[in-house]
């Protein structure tokens, strides 16, 4: 697994929503493949300086997501099914990005309305 899963101790999002986020991330670019075994939960904790339950958490929901699978004592692993939610949520970005361009939009308010739409 690529050392993409990096807590950035000053971001005012929470260390498991880094951690979801980098997976799923990870997973969408094809930097951690269908298949790609994801470390423990104790394993990760360590290497990150973070509780353990909050790997866990962030599994979970990446779980809930489809993102990864967990199979019993063999481990978790990037879920196929993630691949083809992480692939249409690239694909709707891209619409919008080119959508905004073609607006003539500014980056920063194009941020701001995707925020606004996330929160509702």
């Amino acid at each position: 697994m690529p050392d993409t899963i990096r807590i950035d101790p000053a971001s005012k999002v929470p260390p498991y929503e880094q951690i979801r986020a980098a997976v799923a991330n990870a997973a969408a670019r094809g930097d951690m493949p269908v298949g790609a075994k994801l470390p423990t939960v104790r394993a990760l904790a360590e290497r990150l300086s973070v509780a353990v339950n909050t790997v866990a958490r962030a599994y979970r929901e990446l779980e809930q997501a489809g993102v990864v699978e967990t199979r019993g004592r063999s481990g978790t692993f990037v879920a196929a099914n993630g691949d083809a939610q992480r692939a249409e949520a690239v694909a709707a970005a891209r619409a919008y990005a080119d959508a905004v361009a073609r607006l003539g939009l500014a980056p920063g308010e194009a941020l701001d309305i995707v925020a606004a739409a996330l929160r509702r």
